[in-house]
Formats: structure tokens, C-alpha cells, sequence
């Protein structure tokens, strides 16, 4: 792919994923505009779905877990996402069945048997039933009070399971420990999709906020098949449009967003970021070269400009400030590292510290 056709693709992108442009009002917007946030990093998904809107704060996007209208869950890939309270069950419903299945052979090496497991769903009820939200050590107690182990990763994965069965899901956090909660009793009222419905609301929510994207990697995304995301997408043939670029057909909204925007623009984004977790082929956006050192875009915090990997980056606390180290892979010209600066600043706003950054380059 040249150097064209990425500035397209990632230009578009930086766009449908509100990373410039007006930003949504609040978190729930936030979400709901995605359709599924990766969340397994709790303060990563914070300033991944704070970085989409205007002067937030972390204290505000946890506001809206506390409020029930966001939750975390299961819902694809075996991972934990932010999603839409009100449309946790249908996902839940739609995507896990498979999910659940592939675990079958690591359920059988942990000793979690059928019986073992529907032991674990009665004892879960009667921890949590009366609107509890309990911390998950104290979950974990409640299980092996009733004589199911949590070593070995079982707790993990008794929890991970119920959740995906949509039994239970992950709650506002008390201090740094997460809460869990019955899903029924923490969501009482939400909505009901079901086949070809939900296979279309995925996709119109997938391609508006992640295109230009392909169809694999819509597939990858959610866990869908290819005939199933041709279905999703003939549905919506009036909302979806196809470009293709470099010879390769991509998906996005008929109506995107505008692309204007200045430039420079630098964004300090979390491990795990819709940005770059959310495709197959990452290459538009990072040069597989250095796929590597940026722990392939995904799993260490990296600095973007204008659309491109340029980098990752730590945090430190010392004194009351925030330390952010900035590992570059090339050298920043005046108007990238003045930008660079700004989403520091930005990032402070953010956490509300005082905020200075260190630069390093390999």
C-alpha cells in the first residue's frame, strides 16, 4: 500500500473514530457510536473513550459507568468491552455462543466441567441477587465458600463465562477493584435484536465509526463469519458505502464525517485502542517494521500523528506529577513535536495533574 492511499485511509479514520472533528458530548455517545470499546486496560478505556470528547475528564467517563448507561462484558473475542448497557443482552446473544465454544478444551484442562460451572451460576446468584455490587476478590470468596477454586485462573474464567452467558457483568469499580453485578438486575430494561437485525446494527456501528475498514476485518472485529457480514452489509446497502482503495474494497458510512482538521495532529493513545485493535491489517496505520517495538500497535500505549504510529509512551507519578516518557521511532519536526505537546497537555486536563514529558528515541 503507498504512502496515498494510507494518508486516505487513516485521514478517514482518524475522522469516524472522533479523533478529530467535533467530538461527542458524553461517554455513553461515546460507546454507543462504536457499538463496543476494548476495555481490558480499565484506565486505558477511559482515555480511549475521554480522548473522543470535549474537555473530559476520567472522573467523567467513569460517571457513566457509575450512572448503568456503560458497561464492561464479554461480548467478542473472549475480551472484555465497554458497551451500551441497553444492548449488552443482544450482543452478548448474538456473538459469544462461539466464543464460548472455542473455550471448551481450556474449560475441560481447568476442571470446569457442566456441573462444576452450573454450580458456580447458583452460587453467583445468590452472592449478588438484590442489586449487589460486590468487589471481585470478594466474588472470588464467595466461590471457594462454596467450594469452588479460583487458582489456576478459574475465577477468571468462571467469571469471564457467566458474563458471556449474560448472567453477570462488570460493574463501577470501588477503588481499584472492579465490581460484579447480575446483568438483569443492573440493566433491567434493554433492547432486543436478534439473526440478520443484529448482524446489521453491528455492522452499520462497526463501519460508520471504524472506516474505511474491510469486511475481514469486520469479521475479525466481532467474530462473525463472511457470509454472515455479507448479510449484515446487503442490509445496509442505503447506509454504507464501498471506496476501494489500492485495489482492495473498504466499507465506511454514507454519510462520514468531514476529514478537515489541522495538521499536525498528535494523539496519546492507550494500549488496546479502537484505532488500531479494532483491524485485521493494521499496516495503514503502522509500518509493519516496527510492528515490534510497538508491541503491534495494540498492547503498549503509542503516539500517533496524523494518522501514522511514531511512537510509544509510559507514564510515571512523581510528586504530584504526571511523567510521560515518549519513545519515538523518528525524528519530530517543530510543528509534530509543538503537537506532540499539546496532546500531553491534553492528556494532563485529562487525569488533572500537572503533566511534563520526557523524549527518547531508539
Amino acid at each position: 500500500m503507498d504512502n496515498n492511499a494510507k494518508a486516505l485511509i487513516t485521514q478517514q479514520r482518524l475522522s469516524n473514530q472522533i479523533l478529530i472533528g467535533d467530538p461527542l458530548s458524553d461517554a455513553a455517545q461515546v460507546v454507543e457510536w462504536f457499538g463496543a470499546v476494548q476495555a481490558q486496560d480499565y484506565a486505558g478505556c477511559l482515555l480511549g473513550v475521554g480522548l473522543r470528547l470535549g474537555n473530559s475528564s476520567v472522573r467523567a467517563v467513569e460517571k457513566a459507568i457509575a450512572a448503568r448507561t456503560i458497561l464492561r462484558t464479554w461480548p467478542m473475542r473472549g475480551t472484555v468491552h465497554l458497551v451500551p448497557a441497553a444492548d449488552a443482552k443482544w450482543m452478548l446473544r448474538t456473538l459469544t455462543p462461539r466464543v464460548i465454544a472455542r473455550s471448551a478444551a481450556r474449560y475441560r484442562e481447568l476442571g470446569l466441567d457442566a456441573d462444576t460451572l452450573t454450580r458456580c451460576r447458583d452460587l453467583l446468584i445468590k452472592t449478588l441477587q438484590g442489586g449487589k455490587l460486590l468487589p471481585r476478590k470478594q466474588v472470588y470468596a464467595a466461590l471457594e465458600a462454596g467450594g469452588i477454586s479460583n487458582t489456576k485462573e478459574r475465577g477468571s474464567h468462571i467469571i469471564g463465562h457467566w458474563a458471556q452467558e449474560a448472567l453477570i457483568c462488570v460493574g463501577p469499580h470501588q477503588g481499584k477493584q472492579p465490581t460484579v453485578a447480575l446483568l438483569d438486575e443492573f440493566v433491567p430494561h434493554s433492547r432486543d435484536l436478534q439473526g440478520d437485525a443484529a448482524w446489521a446494527e453491528l455492522a452499520l456501528r462497526y463501519f460508520r465509526s471504524h472506516g474505511p475498514a474491510t469486511i475481514q476485518d469486520f469479521c475479525w472485529w466481532t467474530g462473525l463469519t463472511i457470509s454472515e457480514a455479507k448479510i449484515a452489509l446487503e442490509l445496509n446497502k442505503t447506509e454504507l458505502q464501498q471506496q476501494v482503495i489500492a485495489e482492495q474494497p473498504y466499507w465506511l458510512s454514507a454519510a462520514p464525517r468531514s476529514t478537515d482538521a489541522a495538521s499536525p495532529r498528535a494523539f496519546l493513545l492507550p494500549p488496546y485502542d479502537e484505532y488500531l485493535v479494532a483491524y485485521r491489517d493494521r499496516s495503514a496505520a503502522l509500518d509493519p517494521a516496527h510492528a515490534g517495538l510497538t508491541g503491534n500497535g495494540i498492547f503498549s500505549p503509542i503516539l500517533v500523528i496524523d494518522g501514522q504510529v511514531v511512537g510509544k509512551w509510559k507514564r510515571s507519578i512523581s510528586k504530584g506529577t504526571l511523567i510521560v516518557v515518549a519513545n519515538l521511532l523518528r525524528h519530530l519536526n517543530d510543528d509534530e513535536a509543538e503537537a506532540l505537546d499539546s496532546a500531553v497537555k491534553r492528556y494532563g486536563e485529562f487525569m488533572g495533574m500537572p503533566t511534563t514529558m520526557q523524549v527518547v528515541k531508539d
